[in-house]
């Protein structure tokens, strides 16, 4: 074999440098990582020829290398919980700072996190100077800690927040101690808040139900803490937490449930006040007292348990608490302060401090109006298939003294006597009459009741009777709708429109044939309004009910001015008119209406289908205006104006007028005034059978127009047809007796 190459023939070429150098490197056993052989590396053992080094077959000897071996892996073990322990530490404290600056990023910025200011207070109060209602989101004064009992604010600590003192705006152990009982009892029945957080809560955040939330709940106790002290904490929740029924902090909520100042609550007061911050809406004593009370015995019990009281004080305050005082602003004077908020705008603009509005309303007859409204609804809503009702009072000059706008605002706080308008029907009749009078009739003029046909419109009358030749005051006493429409059309629509809007009514008014019998809709309010002229003499009226504003420390910001007196009736036209109204309330279709010693007048009101039931009436002293009906416009049971809005304005006025110095109605004795119109009723026609209705038809023998669709069902009147070739009459001749009227309205309608 040739000197350098191998048995196997294979060319070995020489190495230099580095290759050189690692040429002959290998890795020994003692280089690897100890397994599973001795501790100690083997010794060295030169390579023979075509064998491996660990080809031997002998077993390695037994030694304490294995429990060695172990040790170290539980020592390694333990080091790696420690290590990943610390990365995942740094980790999750990582996160939280980063949640926090998060949730502080969306914080207003710190500088303007001052405590707000508190809400204004709208205090409304009657002509009597009682407090009616409240508004606003603060219905009390703020109130000194020091000016409470102490057992006050030691029963919230005891039900609320037992570490209050202690712990720096957020409880940990109060946390865990409630999730542990939310998990017992497999659900949310206690929270962990402490007091501080529920103060950042209503100060500075919402309601809602979110992690976000109360994280920034969190983060604002914190900086609640470190700026004010428990006192000032404690005393800031005191004066507003909400405690229900509108009552914001304890001083509105004593006055609201104990008619007393919170300086001067019981301990069993305490408690049940305390015991409202859980659920005050369904908590409140007015509307649950059993639950009130439960729930100021778990607060006595826990005040005794943290040693705030003694056991027998506890056991003695048990069912002390009693609710004599009727809640302010209960009930349906709160349609009055809907309506006061809607106008204060208005008249003071915005409010920024708490303020005094001081109302014409008063607090008895108010009373007396929701009796009379809710009690006949209540025995007579079934039988007639009545659902709502509505009532306003004023005195003649459109100060109001009662308004209820439903019979129940819990239920609903729509305001049927000021934003509903419906149909008034034969309520509207005066304005027609009141037109006639001041174009030359009077309440003796004769015209003819009988079936009428207006271009295919056929007004009837309720009863389907019809009687003949009748005077104006026989005619408005008896609601005679083709009288009125006669009238109607007579005067003209538009006069009719102009006559009611001079008066007060401020709703839009369809210039019809059908205006007369009261298709257009109108509010309650404006339509009262309306009649007021008739009952002062003849003077507009604005209707109100808010005559002074001031603010809590008595500065007067607004004054109802004097208004210059706007004569819109004449005097002798308002005496007929007061004549002829006092007919319906003696022989006419109001019969039932009456108050023993009072001259009264007024008008009945039925829409089509007995949707809408009317009776406006007064005195000398009141102008009161009923209306009953359903919300959907459904027809009613025959319900009619001269049943029961007549017997609701009935009990309202009697009580009303009570002890009062009788007057008599302005411009209500007439030398011309009619005699009773049962002593008449020889000069009318004894009822009929409905005759062929009396066409009003033009001379050319041209079809008439197709009637037009108006409100209510009624038909609004057709455009004039050409004219003839003839010259009109005189329009503002009256029609001579020997003509007749039907003649006379063939002229103008289609002259």
């Amino acid at each position: 074999m040739a000197w350098g190459r191998k048995k196997g023939g294979a060319r070995k070429e020489p190495l230099f440098g580095l290759p050189a150098a690692l040429a002959d490197l290998r890795l020994s056993p003692s280089d690897r990582v100890p397994g599973g052989g001795d501790d100690k590396p083997a010794k060295f053992k030169p390579k023979s020829s075509g064998k491996s080094n660990d080809s031997g077959s002998e077993k390695p000897r037994p030694s304490r290398s294995g429990s060695k071996r172990r040790s170290k892996s539980r020592g390694f073990g333990i080091g790696r919980l420690f290590y990943w322990t610390a990365v995942l530490g740094l980790w999750a404290g990582i996160a939280v700072i980063g949640v926090v600056v998060w949730v502080g990023a969306h914080l207003p910025p710190i500088q303007s996190l001052e405590i707000p200011k508190r809400p204004p207070t709208i205090q409304i109060v009657g002509i009597d100077g009682s407090v009616l209602a409240q508004r606003g989101e603060m219905a009390g004064a703020n109130i000194a800690l020091k000016d409470l009992p102490p057992y006050l604010p030691k029963a919230f600590i005891a039900i609320e927040d037992r570490r209050f003192y202690s712990h720096f705006g957020v409880d940990p152990v109060g946390i865990l101690r409630a999730a542990v009982t939310n998990v017992l009892h497999r659900g949310v029945s206690q929270g962990g808040s402490t007091l501080t957080q529920q103060l950042a809560k209503n100060l500075f955040l919402t309601q809602e139900r979110t992690m976000q939330r109360k994280l920034q709940e969190a983060e604002l106790a914190l900086w609640l803490e470190r700026k004010h002290s428990k006192d000032e904490i404690l005393e800031l929740y005191l004066n507003r937490v909400y405690f229900g029924s509108g009552a914001y902090g304890v001083e509105a909520a004593a006055q609201r449930y104990f008619g007393k100042s919170a300086k001067n609550v019981t301990l069993p007061e305490a408690a049940m006040l305390a015991g409202l911050v859980k659920s005050p809406s369904r908590l409140a004593p007015n509307r649950n007292p059993e639950g009130a009370e439960q729930r100021a015995e778990v607060v006595l019990a826990a005040m005794a348990d943290a040693k705030f009281i003694t056991d027998a004080q506890a056991k003695a305050s048990i069912g002390q608490p009693s609710i004599a005082v009727k809640p302010v602003g209960a009930g349906t004077v709160n349609y009055v302060a809907d309506w006061i908020g809607e106008v204060l705008d208005d008249l003071v603009g915005q409010i920024d401090q708490d303020i005094v509005v001081q109302t014409t309303i008063d607090p008895k007859l108010q009373n007396v109006a929701e009796a009379a409204v809710i009690d006949e609804l209540a025995a007579k809503s079934v039988k007639f298939n009545v659902s709502q009702g509505a009532l306003v009072a004023m005195t003649p000059d459109g100060a109001v003294r009662a308004m209820v706008g439903g019979r129940n605002y819990a239920e609903s706080q729509y305001n049927r006597a000021v934003t509903a308008k419906r149909q008034p029907g034969s309520s509207f009749k005066p304005f027609v009459y009141l037109t006639a009078v001041e174009s030359g009739l009077t309440p003796d003029t004769i015209r003819t009741d009988a079936p009428l046909d207006i271009k295919g419109w056929k007004p009837e009358n309720y009863t389907h009777e019809y009687f003949g030749s009748v005077t104006l005051t026989q005619a408005l006493a008896m609601s005679l709708n083709t009288v009125a429409v006669r009238l109607g059309v007579e005067v003209g629509a538009k006069n009719v429109v102009r006559t009611a809007h001079r008066l007060g009514i401020s709703s839009k008014l369809e210039p019809n044939v059908s205006i007369a019998l009261g298709t257009s809709e109108v509010s309650v309010i404006e339509l009262v309004g309306a009649y007021a002229p008739f009952a002062n003499g003849g003077y507009a009226v604005s209707p109100h009910v808010v005559t002074k504003i001031r603010t809590s420390s008595g500065k007067l910001l607004y004054d109802r001015p004097t208004e210059p007196p706007n004569q819109v009736i004449e005097p002798r036209y308002d005496a007929m008119m007061n004549s002829m109204m006092r007919e319906t309330l003696i022989s006419g279709t109001a019969r039932k209406a009456e108050i023993p010693g009072w001259t009264a007048a007024g008008k009945t009101g039925t829409s089509q289908d007995y949707r809408d039931a009317w009776f406006i009436g007064y005195t000398a002293k009141l102008v009161t205006g009923v209306w009953l009906g359903n919300d959907d416009n459904s027809p009613t049971k025959k319900a009619t104006g001269g049943g029961l809005p007549v017997e609701v304005w009935t009990r309202f006025m009697k009580a009303a007028h009570q002890g009062v110095p009788v007057a008599a109605i302005p411009n209500s004795q007439g030398s011309w005034a009619p005699a009773n119109l049962m002593q008449i009723s020889s000069q009318i026609s004894a009822p009929s059978a409905p005759a062929a209705p009396m066409q009003i038809q033009p001379p050319m023998q041209a079809p008439p127009p197709a009637p037009v669709p108006s409100v209510g069902g009624y038909y609004r009147q057709p455009p004039p047809t050409p004219a003839r070739a003839s010259a009109p009459p005189n329009p503002n001749a009256r029609p001579e007796a020997a003509a007749g009227l039907d003649g006379w309205l063939a002229d103008r309608l289609f002259r």
